[in-house]
């Protein structure tokens, strides 16, 4: 590697160990995985080896060498910048070699000519990869691939798009058994996993050295702080803290050259790049908005602004997690928590994204308890504690359109030109080298290839259905009009039918969810690409919108899939960090700030603790509410308050409303319920636990929502041609229409029985479920009676009251129940100051003390008055007595 040593010298740069490791492993013919903080030269740690690998064309040969290496990004938007980046050696190391880029924004000028002469390296994503699998004559212009980079693994391997990564590879692994795989990550925890994950395993056994794990240990400068709010309040919910938040980084951004302002969901974005054109409207034009639903001409004018620093800031999403280097970027804030240690990490690797260059996150908390998820996110990335990441297990739906993929484009004939098809037993083999498919029996995978063959015992009589043929012993697809339907939707991502935002005028804005602009009148304004626009109509799947005129005010759009759940890790970094604070420990700035709610809260009742379950209730005019705080995140919750609800009325019928956050639930009964420690424990046993569940759902309908994403990636449902594409109604329809068809029919239908498992697993987590019943039926518990809601209660409620309620009736409502809760907690310090002007020698309390009375005490109905053991139980600072 003396070239690429030299290259580095020639641009003043000196490679680190770990990528002379991976060199030296990439010539010896080794595949792995290497994970090195983001901006430490992961890209050209493999690059360099892959150059190495190159064969240059014979002298004289016209053409290229043919296509040697492929390097798979998760988004399009990463496919230019990577590309830049790795033709920069060519002239130096290998002037002879190209590298193309292949996305679904490549235009067909571009493709024809990749066709008359293949570059050596192609930067690529897994659905234009899957593409490429289906041509005919995909094995004669794959065969030659010997090098695979996965950038950004950890982005792929816990969906179905890795699995479709998995799948690619074991087809490339036939045609060359001497393929090497390597993945780049940044975050992840479960290395080892996720490497044999990746590399899978080759046909007929081992055809090179065992695969390697680099750690690129660089030293580089990780600051994570808080933007303190001047009044965090003692009472807090969601989003409570926004507006007060709003001048405060407007501040931060001005002290910085360039500022990437990320948020988790995009109508979170649209929201704060109107705030901070709000705050500074002389900023417009040097602060921009940037998510996936823009149209691609904004996209890329914002990253070329961030690129050159003309931006201030840029408010955006996701969409900017990943490796895009802009190197002028000296801030990230975050608005609200990340929700995982992982997701932190990598947006702060946006700044500083360069080796030697400290990178700098601040979070920014929009209620009062995410002060203390910030304190807990800190000390768990600066430990390490990153969550693991797996692979889903065998899904059919990706198998069926794998199927007919390598049907199409197989390569089974030694000559190209006889086109594609596979044999099954062959196939069956290939595919088990898939980690996912690892454990796929003989008869899923014949019931698999049946599927295609007929469409299953209840679609044999339609022939669009019938996708595959058996001719001469090979497996092919005899239809033109198949194929084209399946080449035009192949791939795993499945979002509700969007349609394109245009101006009356002429000009496209970008997409939003059909199901937003199906609720618009004419008229109606809504904010869309950091505009107010005003809805005039709905033409042939566009919306038509005018900028609105008569106010500044719009309805935000929602997108589906928009809350993120707590990570399990930083669940258990909070209720550490709780624990500590219940001790006394404030020594983070941000428990500081936070500390006024926190003593509420353990004056009101307690601080919750990995060491017991704290269970509130108290009695008002709804009914009798019970609060348990699990921490185990959002999508647990909702699984776990549904299953108690269930086991409650199974032993007494009762109505019950619910509410989740990702710190807690509240499950309210409407008829008082008198429950023993003994009853409350049961409820959390994880006997029957999976029969349980699924009657306490309505498991039909999860699971009729689940396979309707199943059936457009299984092929059943087709969502139109260019031009024509069909309605979200359509699709709706015709994918209710086979669920149903399949119950009534073909019972025995996998697909059935992988929705099921979905909702279980992805919906509702059913292992950390599993996880969480495990811990919590061990835990003692912490019941505490309360006459108003406690400071980690009231968020709960406010989270129930929005679905019932318009916004004004929901300010008035929560002003209510903070008056009653700040007179209760003002009636609690009076009592602390009377008894400890009494006993001013006594011993003061732990701040976590609490009366005998209090915990054992039954809750009163609120319109009761105060009885002499509940004044107690509010009093946790008061002396002891001697």
């Amino acid at each position: 590697m003396a070239a690429a040593e030299a290259w580095f010298a020639a641009n003043g740069y000196r490679p680190f160990d770990f990528q002379r490791e991976v060199w030296a492993a990439m010539a010896a013919g080794a595949s792995g995985l290497l994970h090195a903080t983001t901006g430490s030269g992961k890209t050209y740690a493999v690059w360099m080896g892959a150059l190495a690998r190159l064969r240059a064309p014979q002298r004289g040969a016209k053409g290229s060498g043919g296509l040697q290496v492929l390097w798979l990004t998760p988004m399009r938007a990463l496919a230019a910048d990577t590309t830049k980046a790795l033709q920069r050696p060519l002239p130096a190391l290998a002037p002879w070699a190209q590298v193309g880029q292949r996305t679904g924004d490549t235009g067909s000028a571009e493709r024809a000519r990749q066709e008359r002469r293949p570059p050596e390296a192609l930067v690529t994503t897994p659905e234009s990869l899957t593409l490429m699998l289906t041509r005919e004559n995909a094995a004669a212009e794959l065969g030659g691939v010997h090098t695979v980079i996965v950038d950004e693994w950890h982005e792929l391997i816990g969906n179905k798009r890795g699995v479709q990564v998995q799948l690619a590879l074991a087809r490339l692994r036939r045609w060359n058994p001497r393929l090497i795989v390597w993945g780049l990550s940044a975050t992840l925890g479960n290395l080892e996993q996720a490497m044999a994950t990746l590399v899978g395993s080759s046909p007929g056994g081992s055809a090179g050295p065992p695969p390697l794990l680099v750690r690129g240990k660089v030293d580089k400068a990780l600051v994570i702080d808080t933007l303190l709010p001047h009044e965090p309040g003692r009472f807090s919910w969601g989003g409570h803290l926004g507006a007060q938040m709003q001048q405060p980084v407007v501040d931060e951004i001005e002290k910085s050259s360039t500022t990437l302002v990320f948020t988790n969901v995009r109508s979170q974005a649209e929201i704060w790049y109107q705030l901070l054109l709000a705050a500074k409207p002389e900023w417009a034009g040097v602060v921009a908005l940037h998510h996936g639903s823009l149209d691609k001409s904004v996209r890329e004018w914002v990253e070329a602004g961030l690129k050159e620093g003309r931006l201030k800031a840029v408010v955006a999403t996701s969409s900017l997690d990943l490796g895009v280097d802009f190197l002028p970027v000296e801030r990230v804030l975050q608005i609200g928590s990340a929700k995982g240690i992982a997701r932190l990490l990598q947006r702060a690797g946006r700044s500083g994204h360069a080796p030697g260059r400290a990178s700098r996150v601040t979070l920014v908390p929009t209620h009062t308890l995410e002060l203390v998820e910030a304190a807990a996110a800190r000390r768990a990335a600066l430990a390490g504690r990153v969550e693991s990441r797996t692979s889903p297990n065998k899904p059919l739906d990706v198998l069926v359109q794998h199927l007919v993929t390598v049907a199409l484009g197989g390569g089974f004939a030694a000559n190209a030109k006889e086109g594609g098809g596979f044999g099954a037993d062959a196939l069956f083999e290939e595919v088990r080298t898939a980690p996912a498919y690892a454990e796929l029996t003989r008869e899923e995978f014949d019931w698999a290839l049946a599927f295609v063959e007929r469409g299953g015992d209840s679609l044999a009589a339609y022939p669009e259905y019938h996708r595959v043929q058996l001719v001469d012993g090979v497996w092919r697809v005899p239809d033109r009009g198949i194929a084209r339907r399946h080449r035009l939707q192949v791939g795993t991502i499945v979002s509700d039918a969007s349609m394109q935002v245009k101006w009356l005028s002429g000009g496209t804005l970008g997409t939003i969810e059909e199901g937003f602009i199906a609720r618009l009148n004419k008229g109606d304004h809504f904010v869309f690409a950091g505009r107010v626009l005003e809805y005039v109509r709905t033409q042939d799947m566009a919306a038509y919108v005018r900028r609105a005129t008569k106010n500044n005010k719009g309805v935000v759009p929602a997108w589906a899939g928009g809350r993120m759940p707590l990570s399990n890790e930083l669940g258990d970094a909070v209720l550490a960090m709780l624990e500590g604070a219940a001790q006394g420990d404030f020594f983070e700035p941000e428990m500081q700030c936070a500390r006024p709610m926190l003593q509420a809260q353990a004056r009101l009742s307690q601080l919750p603790q990995r060491g017991h379950l704290l269970v509130e209730e108290f009695r008002s005019r709804e009914g009798q509410h019970f609060f348990f705080y699990p921490f185990a995140g959002r999508n647990v919750h909702i699984g776990l308050a549904q299953l108690l609800a269930w086991r409650l009325a199974r032993s007494e019928p009762n109505t019950f409303s619910l509410s989740v956050n990702d710190y807690g639930l509240e499950v309210l009964a409407a008829k008082p319920m008198a429950l023993s420690d003994e009853a409350l424990t049961a409820l959390f046993s994880g006997r029957d636990l999976l029969a349980d569940v699924l009657a306490s759902l309505n498991s039909g309908e999860l699971a009729q929502r689940r396979f309707r994403e199943i059936a457009r990636v299984a092929g059943l449902v087709f969502s139109g041609y260019p031009g024509a594409p069909k309605s979200l109604r359509q699709l709706q329809a015709s994918s209710s229409l086979f669920y149903e068809v399949f119950r009534k029919y073909d019972a025995g239908n996998r697909l059935l029985g992988q929705a099921e498992g979905e909702v279980l697993s992805q919906e509702l987590e059913l292992e950390r479920l599993r996880a969480a019943l495990k811990r919590l039926a061990a835990l003692p518990l912490q019941r505490v009676a309360l006459k108003h809601p406690s400071p980690f209660a009231l968020p709960l409620l406010v989270e129930r009251f929005r679905e019932q309620l318009t916004t004004e009736k929901l300010k008035d409502r929560i002003d209510r129940l903070l008056a009653e809760a700040e007179r209760s907690l003002d009636a609690a310090d009076a009592v602390a100051g009377a008894r400890a002007a009494r006993s001013s020698k006594a011993p003061r309390a732990t701040l976590q003390r609490k009366a005998a009375a209090a915990a054992s005490s039954p809750p009163a109905a609120a319109e009761d008055g105060p009885r002499p053991e509940e004044k107690e139980s509010i009093d946790h600072e008061t002396p002891g007595k001697p």
